[in-house]
């Protein structure tokens, strides 16, 4: 029998369907943590908010219900800031609960006051204070369904201390507040005049291409998008989450030709993917300056965003490209452009593989050869990825296939650094013993959250973390370098220490730890870290630190000439 305000709002979080919690607890929100265990809601907690936000939002996207973050007010509020904006950027359903002071001590100084729905309501879509305990069913489905329906992004609900302490007597008032858990987000089709449109464009293309977002995979639309593929044979290119919606080794994945296929398509379908600086904006030089955009979203207000003459196909993934593949018309790609890309791939690909055989056994690594080296040891199935650090995460994509949706997870459109171990948690409790976590992360991303080793120790979560140690931000310096630089002054504000034992890290937390500097030591790593079924292992992998080698990252545009 419910007898206190948290016991009540732990039930509505259950009617909501709520599993599973990510956060940190303290005053005034213990008790709301507690009452939602008694209830048989897993609660994880972090070692700090802003992970817990990110763990909550991977949650999102992977189960496709809201994720749920808990924090005490005030700074607690503050640092899971970044999750929300995390959520918003990437169109996650995120709901964030937060302790805030006694109702009666706004205004005063309360312990960690804060206006904390000010502080969401920019990042959020939705952000409330419940005006009474009585108001607080309304409030909390409300924050859900706004989490959930239309393009989905993050909701706030403020709980004050009273609210979380109010005793209750009469269970009978209680049980007629309960609202019902919020029904999936309601789908539309497409007008039918537009995809009459979008095929008559496709079929006149001479050089066609399919873009492949993350927002494809969100609303699981794999099978809809394979079958479409498969009948116009169509070449695609999935963004870095959208991998996997259809296989990478799908001959008709022109991944390894991405700079070409970009420079030469005419029309262009984007499903779930934005004209972001992801995909250049649209624009030349990387695009040609007579292609013809065909975007497909949920969102009215993202249709024709940064190409103001893009045909806009608004409605759900799903059903639009179904209502497609009913559709009946044929497509004639240019034989020239197609083998043209194929030629393309295989030309990469054969050069992917040479930079990651370059080198003895014991020569010291690279991004390249660490990268091959561990690919050679993951099983092709079962693995989720997630990848985080610039140049980490940038190699990476173009090494590892992913063959089922939504297993990769990466820093995404906000390009976050420090969702990894948010992310590998998020995903090992969605994914269960279903699936191996293996998150490769940069030594510079991985320490935004080293500390939540001990959480993923402590919950006995069998993670894979592998650290890219370059010792430092993009590059890093040798221990000579390193010390001649601090000795002249002029140590460079992208070095962290040479060999920081990030191995030992884990093992001081209770997880496991190697560290490797070959290829022969990661090989051994990586055996010996598969064969652990409960353990949270790092392999710290020591490669080639870069020196003070100039940045350069291929998503990068700089004018030679200013535009005004």
């Amino acid at each position: 029998m419910i007898s206190s305000g948290a016991e009540f709002i732990a039930d509505l979080l259950k009617d909501q369907g709520v599993d599973v919690i990510f956060g940190i607890v303290g005053i005034p929100v213990v008790e709301l943590a507690e009452a939602c265990v008694k209830i048989g809601i897993k609660f994880i907690g972090f070692r700090n908010e802003q992970s817990a936000a990110y763990a909550a939002s991977i949650h999102g996207y992977l189960s496709g219900r809201p994720g749920v973050c808990l924090t005490v007010g005030g700074p607690g509020v503050v640092h899971a800031l970044a999750g929300l904006l995390n959520a918003k950027l990437n169109c996650w359903p995120l709901v964030l609960l937060s302790g805030s002071c006694d109702t009666d001590q706004v205004e005063k100084g309360a312990f960690q006051e804060l206006d904390q729905v000010e502080a969401c309501r920019p990042y959020c879509k939705f952000a409330a204070r419940p005006t009474s305990l009585e108001h607080t069913p309304f409030i909390i489905e409300k924050a859900f369904r706004n989490a959930l329906y239309g393009r989905p992004g993050a909701a706030y609900v403020d709980i004050p201390a009273d609210y979380i302490q109010h005793p209750i007597r009469n269970t009978q008032l209680i049980d007629n507040l309960r609202v019902p858990q919020v029904a999936p987000s309601p789908k539309s089709m497409a007008d039918p005049a537009m995809i009459d449109k979008v095929s008559k464009l496709l079929s006149k293309s001479k050089r066609p291409l399919v873009v492949i977002g993350k927002g494809a995979a969100y609303s699981r639309a794999e099978d809809e998008v394979r079958q479409f593929i498969e009948k116009t044979q169509i070449p695609f290119l999935p963004t870095p989450m959208g991998k996997g919606v259809i296989s990478d080794s799908h001959p008709l994945c022109v991944s390894a030709a991405r700079s070409k296929a970009l420079k030469e398509a005419d029309v262009v379908l984007l499903i779930g993917a934005r004209l972001n600086w992801i995909l250049h904006y649209g624009d030349v030089p990387r695009w040609s300056n007579n292609v013809k955009f065909i975007q497909i979203d949920i969102a009215p207000e993202e249709l024709g965003n940064n190409k103001n003459d893009t045909v806009p196909v608004l409605g759900d993934i799903q059903l639009v490209v179904a209502q497609l593949n009913k559709k009946s018309f044929e497509t004639q790609p240019d034989s020239v452009y197609i083998s043209g890309l194929m030629d393309k791939v295989k030309e990469n690909a054969k050069k992917i593989q040479l930079s990651g055989s370059n080198g003895s056994d014991d020569a010291i690594l690279t991004y390249q050869t660490a990268f091959t080296a561990i690919k050679d040891i993951l099983p092709e199935d079962g693995v989720v990825y997630v990848s985080e650090g610039a140049n980490t995460m940038d190699i990476a994509r173009s090494y590892f296939d992913v063959h089922q949706p939504r297993h990769r997870l990466d820093a995404g459109t906000g390009a976050t650094m420090g969702v990894g171990m948010g992310y590998a948690i998020g995903a090992q409790i969605y994914y269960g013993s279903s699936k191996r976590i293996v998150s490769i992360v940069g030594d510079s991303a991985f320490g935004f959250s080293a500390m939540e080793l001990e959480t993923a120790v402590r919950s006995r979560l069998p993670l894979l973390i592998i650290i890219i140690n370059n010792n430092g931000i993009y590059h890093g310096l040798n221990d000579d370098e390193f010390d001649t630089a601090v000795k002249e002054n002029t140590l460079p504000t992208t070095a962290l220490l040479p060999e920081i034992r990030y191995d030992m890290i884990a093992e001081a937390c209770g997880g496991k730890g190697w560290l490797v500097k070959n290829r022969v030591e990661l090989g051994n790593a990586m055996k010996e870290a598969l064969k652990e079924e409960n353990q949270t292992c790092v392999v710290n992998v020591l490669i080639a630190p870069g020196g003070r080698t100039k940045l350069s990252f291929n998503w990068m545009q700089k004018g030679s000439e200013a535009k005004l």
